[in-house]
C-alpha cells in the first residue's frame, strides 16, 4: 500500500503561499458553505492529492469530513474558493473522519472502505422536482476501476487499487494527475506540492525507511 500523509504545518515560501488552497472555503450545492479546506491527504512516493480535508465549522458532528479532488470545481461565484456538488445531508452519511486512520496501513483501508461504500450505500441524489435517488453521472463519480463510486465491491477496489511504491529520495516519478478541469489555482497548488514533496516528507519516518541504502553504507 501507498504511504500516505498530510501537510500539516508545513508552509510554502512566501512566493508561493498565495498558490495554497488550505484556507479556501467549499461550497455545495444551492451556493451553501459547506466549510473549510484545513489540508488535503497525499501519496508520499508521487505527490498525488488523493483527497481534500473540509473543517465544517461546526455544522457537522464530526467537525471534518474528506472529498475526492474529482469531485471538486472552481466556484462559479466566489473567487479563489471551490465547490462540490454536494447537501449537508449527502455529507452527514460518510463515516466520520478519523485524523489518525491514516498513521496506521490497516486503520486508513479500513476507513476508506467504509468511506467508498458510503457513497454506493447512499446514493442519495436527487433530480429536481423529483423524490427519487438517482444514481450519480459519470462526472460525479468515475467508473475507472479502483475511483470512489466504482461499482465493485470493497476487496475487488483494494485489490486494484495497490500502488507502486517509489522511494521518497527518487527525482522523477511518474504522475497522474488526481483531477482535471478544476482551474488554473488547483493546478499550480498540485504543482507546488509535487515540487516541493521532498521538504514536506523530510521528517517521515516511514519513507526514510524506504530510501535505498547509498553503497558502502549501512542501513539505520
Amino acid at each position: 500500500m501507498a504511504h500516505y500523509g498530510t501537510l500539516r504545518d508545513f508552509s510554502f515560501p512566501a512566493a508561493e503561499a498565495a498558490d495554497d488552497i488550505r484556507g479556501s472555503t467549499l461550497y455545495g450545492r444551492d451556493n451553501e458553505k459547506l466549510g473549510r479546506i484545513e489540508d488535503v491527504i497525499f501519496d508520499h512516493a508521487s505527490g498525488e492529492i488523493r483527497y481534500l480535508i473540509v473543517d465544517a465549522g461546526g455544522w457537522l458532528k464530526s467537525k471534518k469530513f474528506i472529498v475526492p479532488p474529482q469531485q471538486l470545481r472552481s466556484s462559479t461565484t466566489h473567487k479563489n474558493d471551490f465547490s462540490v456538488d454536494f447537501s449537508k445531508e449527502q455529507i452527514e452519511n460518510f463515516p466520520a473522519y478519523d485524523e489518525g486512520a491514516i498513521a496506521s496501513d490497516e486503520s486508513w483501508r479500513d476507513y476508506e472502505g467504509r468511506y467508498q461504500e458510503s457513497w454506493i450505500s447512499h446514493p442519495i441524489l436527487h433530480r429536481e422536482g423529483s423524490d427519487r435517488s438517482i444514481t450519480p453521472t459519470a462526472r460525479e463519480m468515475p467508473a475507472e476501476p479502483g475511483s470512489i463510486g466504482s461499482q465493485i465491491s470493497r476487496e475487488q477496489n483494494q485489490a486494484l487499487t495497490a500502488e507502486r511504491i517509489v522511494p521518497a529520495g527518487a527525482d522523477v516519478v511518474a504522475i497522474s494527475s488526481s483531477a482535471s478541469g478544476i482551474g488554473g489555482r488547483w493546478s499550480t497548488f498540485e504543482d507546488r506540492l509535487r515540487t516541493r514533496r521532498k521538504d514536506i516528507i523530510d521528517r517521515c519516518v516511514t519513507c526514510a525507511a524506504q530510501q535505498p541504502v547509498e553503497p558502502g553504507r549501512k542501513a539505520g
